[in-house]
C-alpha cells in the first residue's frame, strides 16, 4: 500500500483537531497535554477543537470517568466546539462503513474460530515464522461460506511499504507484510476501535490528528480504511509520551498522574497550561509565557521527538510566576475550585472579601493555592486565634510587655502602612530592641503562626478593631 491517499488535500481545509479520551479512569496528565496541543493548534488558526468520548469499551467506561474528563477540560480552560461526541452512539455508522468496504471488495468475511487462529500461531511459533494471522477466507469463494458466525477483516496489502508522513516523527516506513488483516466488525456486529476512530475522525472533519506516539503503529492500519473509502488522510503528529524523573513512563509510582489530582493539589490552571505546553515543545529558551503567546508560537515542528520528563520543581516555579501576575479575583475564584476539588469546606462571604483584600501581600512567593491559603490564615481565621506550638514560643512575659506598650500607639495612629511602621518603630526605640522582637509576638497574636506575611501587612488588612482585639485576646490568656 502506498501513501497515495495523502494529507495534501487537508492543508487547504480549515483546521479541525480533536481529543478522544476513553472514560475508563481519571484523565491522565498526558491526555491533558495532548488536548492542550490540539487546542492551541486549532485556536491559533481559527479552526475547531472537538471532543470525542471513546466509550466503546462498555465494561470499563463509566459516567463518572466521562464527567471527570469534562471537569478536567473545564478546569484546564480547554473549551471545545459543539457537543462532546460519544463513539458508542456512532456504532451503526461504523458498521455501515465496514459493510461498504466488504461490498467494494476491500474487506472479507472470516469464519475462522479462535481455536483455529491459535493453532495457526502455535504452528508459526514452532516453525519460527511470522505469527501474523493469514486467514484462509481472504480469497475464498462465497459459495464455500459456512452458515456460521464471522468477522469482517480488511484486506491488508501483502507487499510494498506504507509510509506514515508524520509532522513530529518524520516519515515512518512500515513493511506491509507486517500489517495484519485487522478485524473491523466483530461477529456480534459491533465495530472495533481501529475502525471506529477512523470513521469518527472523517465524519467529524478532523484535519490534524495529534496524539501520543503509542498510537503511531496503529496509523498504518488505520490508513487502510482511509484508502479503501477514498477519504483524505489527516495530518498526523504523534507526540512522545511523558516520562517521570527516572526516565520511565509516567505512572503512579512517580506521584500524581491524573488531572483531577493536580487541581486537588492546588495548582493554578494557567500555570499548568504553561508547564504542559513547555513539556515536550519549545520556542527558543522561553519557559514562562501567556496563553496568547503560546497560541502565537505553537506549531507542530516545535515538538520534540524525545520523551519529556515531568519535573515538579519546574511546575512549581512556573505556577508561582503565574500566581504573581494573576488577577486577584481570578485567584479567589480558582481557590474556591481548589477547595471543592480537595473536599474542603468553602469560604464564607466574609472570608472571600478579606482574602481579596489580603491578596497583594500573599501571592508574591506562593507556588500553589495550598501555600497561598496557608499564608492567608491570618485573614481567614476568626477569633480567638489558635496559636500553634512554634508561635507560642514567641509569647512570654517580655513579649506581653511589648504588646502592651504597642497597643496605645495602634489606638491613636492613622491606619496605613507608614503609620503602622512608625508605631512599631517607636516601641522598638523605647525598648531598644530589633524588629524581630516585636514581629514574633505580633505574628503569634494576629495569625497564630510563626511564618506569616509581614506583620505590617497583616495589621493593615485586618484593620484597627480586629488587630487590637487579637492582641487583647493574647494578653488575657
Amino acid at each position: 500500500m502506498s501513501n497515495a491517499t495523502s494529507a495534501s488535500n487537508v492543508s487547504a481545509k480549515p483546521v479541525v483537531t480533536r481529543i478522544a479520551p476513553s472514560p475508563t479512569g481519571d484523565m491522565h496528565i498526558g491526555t491533558a497535554r495532548t488536548a492542550l496541543f490540539s487546542w492551541l493548534y486549532a485556536r491559533a488558526r481559527g479552526g475547531k477543537f472537538l471532543l470525542r468520548i471513546e466509550d466503546t469499551d462498555r465494561a470499563r467506561s463509566t459516567p463518572e470517568a466521562t464527567q471527570g474528563i469534562l471537569d478536567g477540560m473545564a478546569w484546564l480552560g480547554l473549551d471545545y466546539d459543539g457537543e462532546a461526541v460519544s463513539q458508542f452512539e456512532q456504532a451503526e455508522r461504523h458498521a455501515e462503513v465496514a459493510l461498504q468496504m466488504l461490498a467494494d471488495g476491500n474487506a472479507y468475511k472470516c469464519f475462522a474460530t479462535q481455536d483455529e487462529i491459535e493453532a495457526f500461531r502455535e504452528a508459526a511459533r514452532a516453525n519460527k515464522t511470522s505469527t501474523l494471522y493469514q486467514s484462509p477466507w481472504r480469497d475464498a469463494d462465497p459459495s464455500t461460506y459456512p452458515d456460521a458466525p464471522y468477522v469482517i477483516r480488511m484486506k491488508a496489502p501483502r507487499d510494498g511499504v506504507t509510509v506514515i508522513k508524520d509532522q513530529v516523527q518524520g516519515d515512518v516506513t512500515i513493511k506491509n507484510d507486517q500489517i495484519d488483516d485487522m478485524i473491523v466488525l466483530r461477529s456480534d456486529g459491533t465495530p472495533t476501535y481501529m475502525l471506529a476512530v477512523v470513521v469518527d475522525d472523517h465524519d467529524m472533519g478532523v484535519t490534524h490528528v495529534i496524539r501520543g506516539d503509542d498510537h503511531l503503529a496503529n496509523s498504518a492500519r488505520q490508513m487502510m480504511v482511509y484508502a479503501a473509502m477514498g477519504w483524505d488522510l489527516p495530518v498526523y503528529a504523534h507526540i512522545p509520551l511523558i516520562f517521570g524523573p527516572d526516565g520511565k513512563k509516567m505512572s503512579k509510582r512517580h506521584g500524581a498522574t491524573g488531572v483531577k489530582e493536580y487541581q486537588a493539589m492546588g495548582y493554578p490552571a494557567q500555570g499548568m497550561r504553561n508547564y504542559l505546553a513547555r513539556l515536550g515543545w519549545s520556542h527558543g529558551d522561553d519557559e514562562f509565557f501567556s496563553d496568547a503567546q503560546a497560541m502565537e508560537w505553537f506549531d507542530l515542528d516545535g515538538i520534540n521527538k524525545a520523551p519529556a520528563r515531568f519535573d515538579t520543581k519546574k511546575l512549581d516555579n512556573i505556577c508561582g510566576q503565574h500566581l504573581a501576575i494573576m488577577d486577584d479575583a481570578q485567584i479567589v475564584s480558582e481557590i474556591e475550585g481548589y477547595l471543592a476539588a480537595s473536599a474542603q469546606p468553602p469560604f464564607t462571604s466574609a472570608q472571600k472579601t478579606r482574602l481579596l483584600e489580603a491578596m497583594y501581600c500573599l501571592k508574591g512567593s506562593a507556588k500553589n493555592y495550598p501555600q497561598l491559603v496557608e499564608k492567608a490564615r491570618f485573614a481567614l481565621n476568626s477569633r480567638p486565634v489558635d496559636v500553634d506550638e512554634k508561635a507560642q514560643k514567641h509569647l512570654n512575659s517580655v513579649s506581653y510587655g511589648i504588646l502592651k506598650e504597642l497597643t496605645p500607639h495602634l489606638q491613636s495612629d492613622s491606619w496605613n502602612r507608614d503609620a503602622l511602621e512608625a508605631a512599631v518603630g517607636r516601641v522598638m526605640d523605647a525598648q531598644e530592641i530589633g524588629f524581630g522582637k516585636v514581629a514574633g509576638p505580633l505574628r503569634a497574636a494576629l495569625a497564630g503562626r510563626a511564618q506569616t506575611p509581614s506583620v505590617l501587612d497583616m495589621m493593615f488588612v485586618l484593620g484597627r478593631e480586629e488587630t487590637l482585639a487579637r492582641i487583647a485576646d493574647v494578653l488575657q490568656e
